[in-house]
């Protein structure tokens, strides 16, 4: 791909589902299954050198839970060699250990985000401090990557994301902060959730809610926040079969094989757009968008509106 293309239309993220299955079972999760087997490492390095060859500038491996696939740090490692400009994972850390997170530093990985959902189990999920505190200590003592810890407002008591977000900084990791929507993709907040927004943003400065011109605050107070999506273009979304869809949330609006992609797909989904753009939740699509929103968007994509579900 020409650098000037490159440029203009190539993708600046990339996930790459890795396995869809999932050793959790969270409520407000729309992306995994309890039975699917780990794509195959072949098919996946394939992936990644069609990924490569498009111009992508970062790759993510997700699912599921990436710890799954046996071959994980293999991936990375060959991931590595493809001088991306950052290799990450996106994990529950469940399954980490000492043995496995040397692995990951050994193979090379340059980032992992982890969302902890508040302090104590609840009937939405167990992502949260109270089991989780030895494997963030563990990380804190092992990793050598940067580790990004997400809290999630709305999915437990504003007080709790508080603490997860005290915690983070504790630990030396990176804080930032989700907010939980609903089955419409709609984020909504009560009274204590919005007081816990607004003292969220005044313990991080401002920073992590300035992403994407200040998007949650937007829809928290507005309903919307339109902006131009470049799904499709900036940002990929490789499923476990090997299609690229806009994001996780509309998996089949729109669909192509990533071995069959090509530039002029790129231009296409830059310049198409998203019916769902204005209430999207999704954080990855808004920030790797955010750079391009003074250039047009004259194409129409005449499709099914289909909303987000789960935290962004």
């Amino acid at each position: 791909m020409g650098v000037l293309n490159r440029g203009l239309y190539g993708p600046f993220l990339a996930q790459l589902v890795v396995v869809r299955r999932c050793n959790l079972s969270c409520t407000y999760c729309n992306e995994f299954d309890e039975e699917s087997e780990p794509v195959p490492t072949e098919v996946l390095k394939a992936r990644i050198d069609k990924l490569k060859e498009l111009g992508t500038f970062s790759l993510e491996f997700t699912g599921g839970e990436p710890m799954l696939h046996p071959d994980i740090a293999e991936l990375i490692r060959y991931a590595r060699t493809k001088s991306f400009h950052k290799v990450m994972m996106i994990s529950n850390a469940y399954l980490l250990n000492e043995k496995k997170v040397r692995a990951l530093n050994d193979a090379g990985l340059m980032e992992m985000q982890v969302s902890v959902d508040g302090v104590l189990p609840n009937e939405i999920t167990v992502k949260v401090l109270k089991p989780m505190l030895p494997k963030l200590r563990m990380l804190a003592r092992t990793a050598k990557f940067p580790i990004v810890l997400s809290a999630v407002l709305g999915a437990t008591t504003p007080g709790e994301a508080l603490q997860v977000v005290e915690a983070a900084q504790e630990f030396g990791f990176r804080p930032r902060v989700l907010v939980l929507h609903d089955g419409s993709g709609q984020m909504h907040l009560d009274d204590a959730g919005q007081e816990a927004f607004a003292r969220v943003k005044e313990m991080l400065g401002g920073r992590r809610f300035r992403e994407a011109h200040g998007y949650r605050e937007r829809i928290l107070l507005g309903g919307t926040a339109p902006f131009k999506c470049r799904a499709g273009s900036r940002y990929l979304y490789v499923d476990e079969f090997g299609d690229v869809h806009w994001c996780s949330q509309t998996r089949g609006v729109f669909k192509k094989p990533l071995l069959e992609y090509t530039k002029l797909d790129l231009k296409t989904q830059f310049y198409t757009k998203k019916t769902c753009a204005d209430a999207c939740t999704i954080g990855c699509v808004r920030t790797q968008s955010a750079y391009d929103e003074w250039r047009a968007q004259p194409l129409d994509f005449e499709g099914p509106r289909r909303l987000p579900l789960v935290q962004g």
